[in-house]
Parts: structure tokens; sequence; C-alpha cells
């Protein structure tokens, strides 16, 4: 694994004590601070749009970031599974700065991740652009995506993540300034608008291009909307037509099935991609479905064979004692909060399932399907217990998403 927070580095940034010359050169040169420039006189700072490198994402399969759950074993799994983009947690710019080790956790990156990049999120040009030159100088990463379309309160009341669509001249500010220290793509992630039924994104495509993002990711709900209803895709088609050849469009929302994927990518050319979220926590075989162009009906034993290798990795990635052996069954419960949604593919009467259902109870084909397909956590925690051993005295577990035992709200 690649991109860990040294001690000397931490220190240092404990200290308030590393310089970024090239994002206070930047930031001063755009108005946007008015600090001192340290040792930019020697720097040649300017980026000319051909040296910057650029990735093609056409036609990839990239799997979004996921908070809690898209960790490094998740992606590892989805690697494997046929995944040919990662990229890490949300992390926050503010939390990097100060040398946070869980914050710096999130940057890991594993070698089976060959197009790798990492996101942030931040509120201001001036931490966002010293993140991302911190990031640049410290982690090999193959681009950055900036987050502005998280819409949790936590993040939304500090003015992060969809509050900076309200804010088109500090997203204008935050990404010039970025996009101007990096030669790497820097990618940005939104939402159709702040509040359902007033889309605002598509008057904003040609300018995030022209600030300088090499790619814009679409997530086809608004921040009031969070996760319910369905994704507006006519939008997103919409927005993708409006998009500078310059800009690569990805769509994001909804998508579960490799008919899904086929469709969005085909009704729309402009689109370079779609990103798949949701869907991949609850079937990360949604990868080999795409590229082979079918509907895998996956047995409990080879769906049991994943979470086996999921527990492997996060043994290797977490350590092998007690308090590793715990971190990887919290994690591992994480993710089997999402994965009871699947219906396999033998009992369904319409083909493919889609994201918004949600199942009856019913009876598997043998008893290990049946058990996958509880949405009590007493059964998730039997499940860990037949691959990391019996829990602690007095354990209890919650999902962070809280949508088990059947909250109708769509939070997850």
């Amino acid at each position: 694994e690649i991109n860990s927070l040294s001690k000397d580095l931490q220190k240092l940034l404990w200290k308030n004590k590393v310089s970024f010359p090239k994002a206070d050169f930047q930031l001063k040169s755009l108005g946007l601070d008015s600090r001192p420039v340290k040792k930019a006189k020697d720097l040649d700072l300017k980026q000319h749009a051909r040296e910057r490198k650029l990735i093609d994402f056409r036609g990839k399969l990239y799997l979004a970031p996921l908070t809690t759950v898209g960790n490094l074993p998740f992606r590892r799994i989805c690697k494997a599974l046929g995944a040919d983009i990662t990229c890490g947690e949300m992390a926050m710019c503010t939390n990097l700065l100060q040398g946070q080790a869980s914050e710096w956790a999130l940057l890991r990156r594993h070698p089976s991740e060959d197009i790798f990049g990492v996101q942030i999120c931040g509120a201001y040009p001036d931490t966002v652009a010293r993140t991302v030159e911190l990031i640049d100088r410290e982690c090999t990463v193959d681009f950055i995506d900036i987050n502005m379309g998280c819409p949790i309160d936590v993040v939304v009341n500090k003015g992060a993540g969809s509050a900076l669509i309200m804010k088109p001249m500090r997203m204008k500010g935050i990404i010039q300034a970025a996009s101007s220290i990096v030669s790497k793509p820097l990618t940005v992630k939104v939402r159709t608008g702040y509040f359902e039924g007033r889309n605002r994104i598509d008057s904003l495509v040609s300018d995030i291009c022209n600030w300088g993002a090499s790619a814009l990711t679409i997530h086809g709900r608004s921040r009031q909307q969070r996760y319910s209803k369905l994704a507006d895709w006519d939008y997103i088609y919409e927005c993708a037509r409006k998009a500078p050849d310059d800009l690569q469009v990805f769509g994001n929302g909804d998508i579960f099935s490799y008919t899904d994927w086929i469709k969005h990518t085909t009704d729309c050319p402009k689109l370079s991609t779609c990103v798949i979220a949701r869907g991949a926590l609850i079937k990360p075989w949604i990868f080999t479905e795409v590229k082979e162009q079918r509907h895998w009906d996956i047995s409990s034993g080879e769906r049991f064979n994943i979470l086996k290798d999921f527990v492997h990795f996060g043994l290797q990635h977490w350590g092998s004692d007690t308090k590793g052996v715990e971190t990887t069954r919290h994690f591992l419960l994480e993710w089997l909060s999402y994965t009871y949604r699947y219906i396999p593919v033998g009992l369904l009467d319409v083909i493919p399932q889609r994201l918004n259902w949600r199942p009856p109870c019913y009876y598997g084909r043998d008893d290990l399907e049946t058990l996958m397909a509880s949405d009590s956590a007493a059964d998730w925690i039997r499940i860990s217990e037949m691959l990391l051993g019996k829990v602690p005295e007095g354990f209890t577990f919650a999902p962070k998403h809280k949508s088990n035992a059947y909250d109708r709200a769509e939070n997850g």
C-alpha cells in the first residue's frame, strides 16, 4: 500500500510548519489570499493547458468514492470483479492539513488500483489549493476529485459539498486555484442543484471546464433529494450535451445492471462513462456483468467467497490482531447492511432488479441465500462470525447509514 502519512510530515502539519509555495502563489495571483508568497519567485508556476496530463475515462468502469464502505479492501474486491477506475473515500481538506492520521488513511492506495484518484472536500480556495499541493507532493495518484455534491448536513453547514452549488464564485475560486497547481487531471463532483425542482448545474458546465476541470461527475439528484426518488438522467444528458469537448462528463445515479449502463451510454454518446456507486455496494459483481453483458445469477457460495476475500484483504489492511479483526468486522457489517438488498436473478419475475426496490421477505434457494437476504443486524453478525469468529462480549452494531430494520428513508 502507498500514500501513507509519515511521522515527520504529521509533526510538521501539527505545528503548521509546512509551506505551500505553489498554492500561495496562485491564490495571490487570483486575488484570493493576501498572505505573503513564500519562495514562489523561483518557480515557474503557470500551468498551460497543453501540459496537463489527461486520462481517457471513456467507456471505463468507474467505482464512485463511497464513504465508509468504499474502503481499500472493498475497492480491491471491485478491482478483481472488473472495475477499471477507483477513487478513495471523501477526505476533508482541513483534517488532512491538520495531519489527522484517520483522514490520511482515506488516501491509501493498493498496487492493484492502476487508475486511482482521491476525493477531497473543502469550503474555501485556500484550504483546497493547499491540500491539492500537499497530495501532489506526498502521494501517488492519477487524478484529484473535488466533491461539490455531498448532501450531508455536517459538510453543507461548513459551506462545503453541495453548499458550493449555491456559490458559483466560490466554486470558481476553488477550481481555478486547485487546477493551476497540478498537472494531473482535476475532476469535480456535483449534484443537479441544491433545491429539488430547481436544477442549475447545466448553466455552470462550460464555466467548470473554463475554470480548469478535466472532468465532471453529475449525480442526477438535488441536495434536497439526498438519495430519495430516482436520478434524473434526462437532465444529466442535457448537461453532457452542453459540455465543451474538453470536458469529460460522467453520469451517476441508480445504475444497478449492465442494461442500465448500456442504456445511458448509448442514449447520450456525449457521456464519457457512468459512475457506479450504491449498485456496487449491493452487488460488486456489477462490473463483471457490464463487461460480460449478462445478468449473473450468482450463487450464495460465490457471494460468500467474495465476503471471504474481503475479510482476507481487511486483515491485511487493518491488521490481524484483535483490533484489526474487530475493525474488519465493523466494515464488513457496514457492507452487509447494503448487500442484503440484492435479490438473486433466479428468484426474480422481472429482470433486472431496480435499485429502489425493497424486496419482501423471501426464502432463498438454500439456507445461506436466505441468511444473506435478512434485514436483521443480528443475522449480519452471524455472517461475520462465520468469517471472523465470535463477537466480543456485549457487542452491538448499528449501521452508519441507519437503514437496517427497514427504515425506509433513503439515507444509504
